[in-house]
């Protein structure tokens, strides 16, 4: 079995689990092809938490979940340094305990709970792939990713991330509500669950699990080097560089866009777009990316880049929106 038919026997399997999300399987597939990380915002229960899970569970590594609340400390994420009292040598006396952030999926969940502090450790691990205790510099994993939950921020006690920090996301996911004929089969999958744990609970022999996929960190390793082999054209590149550029200059589209858009996007976002074109693409079989993969994408990848305006909140106009207004203006 190829890397890439191994791939999407993972999608079909997160789709079976997770049911009728089939863009946020998508987009977590693409992000971890990505070597990125993702940002999953929707009300709690729409299975935002369940589906990194499901991702996990196929990915060999160490799973970690990082509940934020107000009083997390920066140290509860990253660990701290233990005093050895029967240590015999100086250099022994302190002895560094990982914190959760040292995993390969990395669930930080509720993540716009937490202070700046902890937002700034977190930030250091997303960005540098390491973290500083105590002036030493400790190494995470090869195969790193953190898939950020957070819930809208007119919710009680939330409030905004930093732009520096949204920026270090890859992408980020909106989850809305299922449709009334998967939600009835979510109430049939989850019964079932129930009756299978409930049995393995009872006297009665266990149901065996079906067979886990299991992708290797040396599989997804194989996958980011295909990937990075995958033919960009110069008119694509092109295309990428005029759509991000819009942003910074939006008055070359419209009046209206330019009273819209505050702040463009960085060039994390063209970097982005790049990856993630080539992700999708190599996901569908193909060998160079093409201008439909990037109109693909590119909302999970600008939304968050983009600083809306007064006026744009005035006129109820979402980062979707002025993302539609640019695909539509930018000929591919």
């Amino acid at each position: 079995m190829t890397n890439r038919e191994k791939l999407l026997q993972l999608e079909q399997r997160m789709n079976q689990q997770v049911l009728g999300q089939e863009s946020l399987v998508r987009m977590l597939i693409v992000a971890l092809l990505c070597d990125g990380h993702v940002l999953l915002e929707g009300l709690p229960g729409l299975a935002k938490t369940r589906a990194v899970r499901e991702l996990a569970r196929h990915v060999e590594g160490e799973f970690r979940r990082i509940q934020f609340t107000p009083d997390l400390l920066p140290s509860d994420i990253t660990g701290s340094e233990i005093y050895q009292q029967n240590a015999t040598r100086e250099e022994d006396q302190f002895r560094f305990r990982p914190g959760p952030v040292f995993g390969n999926i990395i669930l930080a969940d509720e993540i716009n709970r937490a202070s700046a502090r902890v937002q700034s450790a977190l930030l250091e691990a997303m960005e540098e792939r390491h973290v500083t205790v105590a002036g030493k510099t400790w190494p995470l994993p090869g195969v790193f990713m953190v898939l950020a939950t957070q819930n809208p921020v007119d919710q009680e006690g939330t409030w905004p991330l930093p732009e520096a920090q949204l920026d270090r996301f890859l992408m980020k996911v909106l989850v809305d509500y299922p449709s009334g004929e998967n939600e009835q089969k979510v109430m049939q999958m989850v019964r079932a669950e129930q009756q299978q744990k409930y049995q393995a609970q009872s006297t009665e022999p266990a149901v065996a699990e079906p067979d886990i996929l299991m992708l290797s960190q040396q599989d997804i390793a194989s996958c980011w080097q295909e990937i990075s082999a995958i033919y960009v054209a110069p008119t694509v590149e092109n295309y990428i560089v005029n759509l991000v550029n819009m942003t910074r200059h939006p008055q070359a589209v419209s009046d209206t866009l330019a009273g819209y858009i505050s702040i463009g996007v960085s060039p994390r976002g063209t970097l982005a777009l790049d990856r993630c074109g080539r992700a999708l693409a190599w996901l569908e079989g193909r060998d160079a990316v093409m201008p439909e993969d990037i109109q693909h994408v590119a909302p999970a990848v600008l939304r968050h880049r983009l600083m809306l305006s007064y006026q744009a909140n005035a006129d109820n106009c979402s980062p979707d929106d002025i993302v539609r207004m640019l695909l539509d203006a930018v000929v591919a």
